[in-house]
């Protein structure tokens, strides 16, 4: 019976739970950000690279 009482109060199962949950909602954020904007950050270093060796040459 102490065993039952003992496993319901612990709550390092909880707090793991809850820290995976954060980690996966982060991580989620960061896909879609990268997702969304890559091709627009490709297409910007690529226009500025296109400027510097213009202006280099």
């Amino acid at each position: 019976m102490n065993f039952i009482k003992n496993f319901i109060k612990e709550e390092d199962g909880v707090t793991a739970i809850e820290y995976a949950l954060i980690a996966s909602l982060i991580a989620g954020v960061i896909i879609t950000a990268v997702t969304l904007l890559g091709g627009n950050i490709s297409s910007l270093f690529t226009a500025l690279a296109n400027k510097i060796s213009t202006t280099v040459k």
